[in-house]
């Protein structure tokens, strides 16, 4: 497993943007394909993005494609979620994930697929 801390939540009016980020400081995340999932009060933890190992790959939940991008930096052992347009229905907490694999194109998107979680950050959209 890979320790991951997410960062960049916060308070934001509807139509502005975050950028949320992911990082491991003991272990290069390389080798992990890694994802984004949220969770809203009440509800269950839902896929929003991920991305496979090479970076070469990426998924996206219906709800977020065309506002959402996801996009990793292997060098610095981090990992981001770039939300634009971010509607009020987008407040969750956000949770940076990773799966250990040695498939480069590989992209998990089910919870029970990955691993490693970061504690999840605040995300609230004002309308």
């Amino acid at each position: 497993q890979v320790q991951l801390v997410e960062s960049g939540g916060g308070l934001v009016q509807a139509g502005g943007s975050l950028r949320l980020s992911c990082a491991s400081s003991r272990r290069t995340v390389s080798n992990y394909a890694m994802g984004w999932f949220r969770q809203a009060p009440g509800k269950e933890r839902e896929f929003v993005a991920a991305i496979s190992r090479s970076g070469r790959s990426t998924n996206y939940a219906d709800s977020v494609k065309a506002r959402f991008t996801i996009s990793r930096d292997n060098a610095k052992n981090a990992v981001y979620l770039q939300m634009n347009s971010l509607k009020p229905e987008d407040t969750a907490v956000y949770y940076c994930a990773g799966k250990l694999t040695a498939t480069e194109i590989w992209i998990p998107v089910a919870t029970w697929e990955y691993d490693s979680w970061g504690q999840g950050t605040q995300v609230t959209v004002s309308s």
